[in-house]
């Protein structure tokens, strides 16, 4: 178990953690001179069981609560320090706001310096402090007043902290793994070590980890679980990572920084969250709105865009998205603390609900019901309510990844959740078939409409039948109605398979005198005003006949007013990718000498390629796609 301490300077936060494990939590020689806590501290002791409880010691001064902030989103007990000299006093006040924000419920209250006052005052901040926690979730917690310089009622305490450490139930180590980093060092003879509590997964010396979001390769060469030398270390540990890599170095980290594993890395500028603001805000949080974002160990600038109103009253929740000045480590169900810009006051706080949030139509109906979703407690009923939301499909990968999920997680996940999963975009099974039953719809009504073309290419199709569709998850759904034998092809076309288009008797003369010229020249043939002049036929009409005639698959419309035979396009196509495979590009003049025609014949062949997707250019160069 994981203690932190909170309360107001030089309530004896520090000499109380000496008092209960023998150790000086002020290690910087700054902070012993002057007698007050600059820094996180930390401390460990044993427990009965063989166990070490874990002590985070945080520096009560108003102008350090960042540094407090990066230690308290690590712990799984409060113990909250208020002096009987004093009294509850504002950072009692505004730690204890910050811990209701991160969720914290379990904790005790170190009454302290009862040695100085006399038992009525004793009995007058037992008082305040119980009237202080009232209505929050640390309310009937004990308190124990006691004097950590003579040692009075201290035992009290260690005994009920040992007991709590020993009912705690343990933490379930599911997910990737990720370490909050909040210090980093390095020491002679082992080289880096950096530290900061495990919010999710599990670690063995050996494992390949990622600095992030700097996204650097590092090696686990050896741990420190709750101070103590461990092949591993699980949620909810403090531990001490030594680590070594080709490309890393102490100089690249920072507070704030991740080290976890790569299914865990997705550095993100934008969090969509449920937001908190506190009660005692001393005005609303409006749009746009400069703060401070604390998540994990980070503290960097953020502005807040409100999803729901214009303004966020004190005491009112809210979804928000925010916008930070650079990219962080964040995911599902992370808490977080938000500041003003000055970083003076604590607003409030609250949980990421999408680390990878849309920057546009951020405000619609789809999209709210969507964050709705994402509240839920489990991610069996967050991918439940996500299907619900989203027929267009929800990107799995994306999903594992807000979710923290492993990839055993969301396969026994996988078995429970009935989808439609295509391209890694998984549908409800309704969706999917009404998709499906769109397309059918659609050709049906192009042939219709036009039934003198055999059917809309798939662009066409896919902006009539499922334009948010992506064109991955399209072509795999053209592909599943074309296999079983629903919808049919032929070159670019699309259309049922019971809808044809046949020459007029006048038409199919002309094509039967057209086409064995063009099988003659397939990679020169004339051009229309050329055929029109050859067999005696107007030139419109023959234009039209070759429109007519690409429209049912029969020839490509490679250029203007040059058509090309199937075949020929086919085995163009074939020799673009021999030359691509030789060489690992096409070029003018390459694919030229190739096919035996000019340079621009050869220019606006592959024009067409590339405009049909077989290739793409780059400079002048034509790669494959």
């Amino acid at each position: 178990m994981i203690v932190g301490t909170a309360g107001h300077i030089d309530h004896g936060k520090t000499t109380l953690v000496k008092a209960l494990t023998g150790v000086d939590t002020d290690r910087l020689k700054e902070e012993q001179e002057r007698g007050i806590t600059l820094d996180l501290g930390y401390a460990y002791t044993p427990l009965r069981n063989g166990e070490v409880l874990g002590f985070i010691d945080v520096p009560g001064h108003e102008k350090l609560v960042h540094n407090m902030l990066a230690g308290a989103t690590g712990i799984d007990f409060v113990l909250l320090v208020v002096a009987a000299d004093d009294g509850p006093m504002p950072q009692t006040r505004e730690h204890l706001a910050i811990l209701n924000l991160l969720g914290l419920s379990r904790g005790a209250v170190a009454l302290t310096k009862v040695d100085r006052v006399p038992e009525e005052r004793v009995a007058q901040v037992h008082s305040e402090i119980t009237s202080l926690l009232m209505g929050t979730p640390l309310e009937g917690s004990p308190i124990f007043p006691l004097s950590a310089v003579n040692g009075a009622g201290v035992d009290a305490l260690r005994g009920y902290l040992d007991e709590a450490a020993l009912a705690m139930p343990p933490h379930a180590a599911t997910g990737n793994f990720r370490l909050a980093v909040d210090r980093c060092f390095t020491l002679s003879g082992t080289g880096t070590v950096v530290t900061g509590t495990v919010f999710s997964g599990t670690v063995q010396v050996g494992d390949q980890l990622l600095l992030s979001p700097a996204n650097i390769q590092v090696r686990v060469r050896g741990i420190h679980a709750q101070n103590r030398q461990s092949e591993t270390g699980m949620t909810g540990q403090r531990c001490a990572l030594n680590l070594a890599g080709t490309d890393f170095s102490k100089d690249y980290v920072r507070r704030g920084d991740w080290i976890l594993a790569e299914h865990a890395h997705g550095p993100t500028q934008r969090l969509d969250v449920r937001l908190h603001l506190l009660a005692g805000a001393d005005k609303p949080l409006r749009h746009w709105s400069p703060l401070h974002f604390h998540l994990g160990a980070v503290d960097v600038m953020a502005r807040v865009v409100l999803l729901e109103h214009d303004v966020l009253e004190p005491g009112a929740s809210g979804l928000a998205q925010v916008v930070l000045d650079r990219p962080i480590g964040a995911l599902h169900g992370d808490r977080f603390i938000i500041r003003d810009q000055s970083a003076s006051r604590t607003l409030g706080g609250g949980r990421v609900l999408d680390p990878f949030p849309p920057e546009r139509k951020r405000r619609t109906a789809e999209r709210l019901a969507l964050l709705a979703a994402l509240e839920q407690p489990a991610a069996r009923a967050v991918l439940q309510g996500m299907l619900e939301a989203t027929p267009n499909g929800i990107d799995l990968h994306r999903f594992t990844l807000c979710c923290n999920l492993t990839p055993d997680e969301f396969a026994a996940l996988r078995r429970e959740v009935m989808l439609a999963e295509v391209e890694s975009t998984a549908f409800p099974i309704q969706a999917w078939e009404a998709l499906q039953q769109a397309v059918l719809a659609q050709l049906a009504e192009v042939h219709r409409l036009s039934p003198e073309i055999l059917g809309p290419d798939v662009g066409r199709l896919r902006r009539l039948a499922a334009p948010r569709l992506s064109r991955a998850v399209f072509a795999n759904l053209l592909g599943r109605l074309r296999d079983e034998g629903r919808i049919a092809q032929k070159g670019p076309w699309w259309h049922l398979p019971e809808h044809r288009i046949t020459l007029s008797s006048r038409d199919q003369l002309i094509w039967d005198k057209v086409k064995p010229l063009l099988q003659d020249q397939p990679f020169q043939p004339p051009r229309v005003r050329d055929l029109a002049n050859t067999f005696k036929v107007e030139e419109d009409r023959m234009r039209s006949l070759m429109q007519q005639l690409a429209a049912m698959g029969e020839i490509y419309r490679v250029a203007h007013d040059h058509y090309f035979i199937a075949p020929a396009v086919e085995q163009l196509a074939e020799i673009v990718r021999g030359i691509a495979a030789e060489h690992g590009s096409v070029t003018a003049a390459s694919f030229r000498d190739r096919i035996g025609t000019g340079r621009k014949l050869a220019i606006q062949i592959l024009e067409f390629f590339d405009a049909s997707a077989v290739t793409r250019r780059a400079g002048d160069a034509h790669y494959l796609r």
